[in-house]
């Protein structure tokens, strides 16, 4: 990063040891406020070319030392671009050899381009002759080709997230319609100013001795008519009169129906880009009114679909799992770690855990929205996700013997719901329903054995946390006026039973849920007196279940032998100082 950095760093003529000496970063924010400062002297050269070129009298002095002012400009640019690193197409990487860069700018069309269109012919043509420039004048339509670097400039700022892409194009149509019309209306105007027979042209067969007008009252007329040919209105009093206005109309008018069509189809896709999400939320309504009604739904449980429906496109929630399913996984798990980690560690279930099973849970958690009133977990549902409410708040209720709800507990932000269907593999013991507004992350089932079991210690650590909050909700619950004989079923648990039963429940769960581990089963010998530490075929001895440490063990085989022991060896003679070395099947010797 820092070596990046010093590479977008250098200005003019600033010596670098990545760039080399008096060679020009194109990145640097100098370089950049210069290409600026040049677009604005194009969008000049822009206008005061075609409408020099119109009439003569309106080259002033002031516009034409103007001119050679933004010439002089456009020349130290051409001088710069012989220093300017570019990058390669091929290998990516940025040219900083001079002569490259001296050598790639001379063979490129462009630099006889900005040559000719920053010398002056038409002011060199005049004071050598000394005539009217005549045809001579369109040499100064060259500067024209300064337009590039808009284009260039449009098509960086739309990939530039900093900006609004819909006013950029919008602003981008705007100045190619008014560089059209400024264009068509000065070229219209030279060939009235450049015909022999004034008369017989558009603006003299309606307004005699135009030529005596004002340049701006000439202007006015020229751009009123090419407005009404682009907008295509038709022709009041002004309209080509001989054959080259007629050719050029011609040629104007099949111009304007691809501009228009550009235009035309440019603001639809602007318009279908801002307005599609609308048009899908409002089809996908209209569907699910019509499945509702089709399958007769009760009118709460259609209000239940529509306002989900309705809030998975406000939210975007829908382009943000496309947008997080399209990105890496491990900056996918990033992204995710970053938004929801401090919500997981805040979790009951998951305090004081390793860092690494809440990277793992993180990583595979999917982020869902539901509107107020709207059911999360339905009772009795099978048991295949848990919740964490990361914002709002959700109630649990349970449905009594007569069918009416009665509320158990609220559950705010880093609370969890639909844990304890998960824990115990059992079907869901509350409906869990969302007071308002509410952002949740679901864990699923398997992701949650999958990340729990290789994880011994943080497995213990959860059903710990697990048994603690069970307690709590008896005391918390211990009031209600209700005794739920559902919440386990299949193992005859109520939720205002002892705490003890609830204990061991949850250590038999741990135990299904932690990894099984298969005992190691080794034969134990006592050694007799004449037995030496080397002997290779020991007297038989007694099948057991290798225990957890070497003090149990000792325990183990005093408890076989009658004797206190006081070592084990292998039949190699080697002592045991860790059990973990002990493999399946091996046999023990103790002293």
């Amino acid at each position: 990063m820092a070596a990046r950095s010093e590479l977008l760093r250098p200005a003019f003529g600033e010596a670098s040891p990545s760039l080399g000496r008096f060679v020009i970063n194109p990145h640097s924010c100098s370089y950049r406020w210069w290409h600026m400062f040049l677009i604005m002297l194009v969008l000049y050269s822009a206008w005061a070319s075609p409408f020099e070129l119109s009439m003569e009298k309106a080259a002033s002095i002031a516009l034409v030392v103007t001119d050679l002012v933004v010439d002089v400009f456009f020349a130290i640019d051409i001088a710069l671009s012989f220093f300017v690193a570019y990058r390669d197409t091929s290998t990516g990487l940025l040219i900083t050899d001079r002569r490259k860069i001296t050598m790639r700018y001379l063979k490129r069309p462009c630099f006889a381009l900005d040559v000719a269109s920053t010398i002056p012919l038409q002011i060199i043509y005049q004071l050598v002759t000394g005539k009217r420039q005549g045809l001579w004048g369109l040499l100064n339509l060259l500067r024209l080709w300064r337009l590039r670097r808009v284009s260039k400039l449009f098509a960086r700022v739309e990939k530039d997230i900093r900006f609004n892409y819909l006013w950029t194009r919008l602003i981008k149509l705007l100045c190619v319609t008014l560089f059209a019309l400024h264009f068509a209306a000065c070229i219209y105007l030279w060939m009235a100013f450049n015909y022999k027979i004034k008369e017989l042209t558009w603006i003299g067969s309606q307004i005699h001795s135009f030529e005596d007008r004002s340049v701006w009252f000439c202007y006015t007329c020229a751009v009123y008519w090419s407005i009404t040919t682009l907008a295509t209105v038709g022709y009041g009093d002004l309209h080509a009169t001989n054959i080259g206005e007629m050719l050029f109309s011609i040629a104007f008018m099949l111009f304007n129906m691809g501009l228009t069509s550009y235009i035309i189809g440019n603001i639809t896709n602007l318009v279908v880009r801002e307005t599609s999400n609308t048009f899908k939320m409002r089809d996908m309504v209209q569907r699910v009114s019509e499945f509702g009604r089709m399958n007769r739904l009760p009118e709460a449980m259609r209000e239940q679909m529509l306002a989900s429906v309705q809030l998975r496109f406000r939210t975007d929630e829908q382009l943000q799992q496309e947008m997080l399913s399209e990105l890496p996984k491990a900056v996918r798990s990033g992204v995710m770690k970053h938004m929801f980690k401090s919500a997981i560690e805040s979790c009951y279930l998951f305090q004081g855990v390793s860092d690494s099973l809440i990277v793992q849970l993180v990583a595979e958690m999917k982020a869902e929205f539901f509107p107020p009133k709207a059911n999360v977990i339905l009772e009795n549902e099978t048991s295949t996700d848990c919740y964490i409410i990361i914002s709002g708040e959700v109630e649990a209720l349970t449905t009594l013997a007569d069918g009416t709800e009665k509320h158990v507990k609220r559950i705010g932000p880093r609370g969890m719901a639909g844990e304890i269907g998960v824990m115990f593999s059992i079907p869901q013991p509350f409906t869990i329903r969302s007071r308002r507004l509410t952002q949740v992350v679901r864990i699923s089932h398997i992701h949650l054995l999958q990340a729990v079991r290789p994880n011994t210690a943080d497995g213990y650590i959860v059903f710990s946390n697990f048994i603690q909050y069970l307690e709590s909700l008896k005391v918390q619950t211990k009031d209600v006026a209700f005794v739920s004989d559902h919440l386990w079923n299949g193992n005859s648990m109520v939720l205002g039973r002892a705490t003890e039963v609830a204990v061991d429940e949850s250590k038999e769960a741990a135990h299904k849920m932690l990894p099984c581990k298969e005992p190691k089963r080794v034969v134990i010998h006592e050694q007799l007196p004449n037995a030496t530490s080397t002997a290779l075929h020991p007297s038989p001895g007694k099948l057991v279940l290798l225990p957890d440490s070497m003090q149990e063990l000792m325990k183990l085989s005093e408890k076989k032998f009658g004797k206190a022991v006081r070592g084990i060896l292998t039949v190699e003679g080697a002592e045991v100082e860790d059990i973990e070395v002990i493999r399946d099947g091996d046999h023990l010797l103790f002293s």
